[in-house]
């Protein structure tokens, strides 16, 4: 048994301190990114936030309106290869650069993940998830992957460390997913005490990565724009959200009748609900370490994607970062004590 003493922090932990900046304006902030990938070809730009792998958050219809905004979904696995089919031939030339095709690591998922590529040769991205990404069958899972596709970019997590870090990009990831229960509908860290505050493990796993000519994606944990920033700010190169993004009309769900009130069923991928719904139920060996709730529904996802955007353009602004790259540099967090934690957050 071993204790780390270091300090660890998540996104409540810390506030950004502002710095004298010659930007008058929001406008004036470019949160555009342009990245070059370790293994794949080419380049991508865009505006580096990414819609969950949720079936109640990374539909079709999620991908159309985020594509709009040069963002990214990383569609869920549950789609078909015919229903891929289908719905990208009703899609512009630019939607293969703002979607991510998201597998699992069975035999089956890379047959599925290896047919929709095969007919549909333009998809760039390759997204491949699991809970626990310290499985030497996942990192054999990424090397095979990385055999098969050698031009497309794969995005493979979740991991919270440096070294699994380096370990993946070594096996052939070009983004690492990082997060392990951070999540508002994961409940790993009640069900199995596994985690690490989600703020450390970005600014760690961000080190690691780029000391490789790697990337990140901060996985969960962001409740409102700030905590967007704050990843970014933490040296995340990329953002995924979930929940924000849930109870939209572009995102999955059931949509119910709660006390008058439309509501939106939102839940994690290793809850009762989505077990039942895709695998026949939850495996008599394992327990469930996701939750289902109900979220207000709030109609079309553009009000949003313009509050997470502005928030991220106005952190900018406070730092004096003129782009969405300098912002890290710029940024110096204050820890905010526990008192102060409770009143603002």
């Amino acid at each position: 048994m071993h204790i780390e003493a270091d300090l660890k922090l998540g996104f409540k932990d810390v506030l950004f301190r502002p710095k004298r900046s010659t930007l008058s304006s929001r406008s004036q902030v470019d949160i555009r990114r342009t990245f070059q990938f370790k293994h794949a070809e080419g380049s991508w730009t865009g505006i580096p936030v990414i819609a969950a792998n949720m079936d109640t958050v990374g539909t079709f219809e999620m991908a159309e309106a985020l594509a709009q905004h040069l963002m990214l979904t990383a569609v869920h696995k549950h789609y078909t290869v015919e229903q891929w089919t289908a719905w990208l031939a009703t899609q512009p030339e630019t939607i293969f650069d703002h979607v991510m095709v998201s597998t699992g690591t069975s035999q089956a998922d890379f047959e599925k993940l290896s047919a929709i590529l095969k007919a549909n040769p333009k998809l760039r991205f390759i997204c491949i998830d699991v809970a626990n990404g310290y499985q030497q069958s996942f990192v054999d899972f990424v090397r095979r992957v990385r055999e098969a596709q050698p031009t497309r970019v794969i995005v493979a997590g979740n991991v919270v460390t440096g070294e699994m870090v380096e370990e993946l990009i070594i096996s052939g990831a070009d983004i690492v997913k990082v997060g392990i229960g951070p999540g508002s509908v994961c409940t790993t860290r009640v069900k199995t005490g596994v985690g690490y505050p989600q703020l450390s493990a970005v600014i760690e796993c961000a080190d690691a990565a780029h000391g490789l000519g790697g990337q990140i994606v901060s996985d969960g944990g962001c409740t409102c724009p700030g905590d967007v920033a704050k990843a970014f700010g933490g040296g995340s190169d990329f953002v995924m959200i979930g929940g924000m993004f849930a109870g939209h009309e572009e995102a999955g769900g059931e949509l119910v009748e709660k006390d008058g009130k439309p509501m939106m069923q939102f839940y994690g991928m290793s809850s009762d609900t989505a077990m039942n719904k895709h695998s026949g139920g939850v495996a008599t060996y394992r327990a469930s370490e996701g939750k289902t709730v109900l979220v207000p529904f709030r109609g079309p996802v553009e009000n949003t994607v313009q509050d997470i955007l502005g928030g991220v353009r106005s952190t900018c602004t406070y730092v004096g970062a003129s782009k969405l790259k300098e912002l890290t540099k710029r940024t110096t967090f204050i820890r905010v004590q526990e008192q102060e934690n409770r009143i603002f957050n």
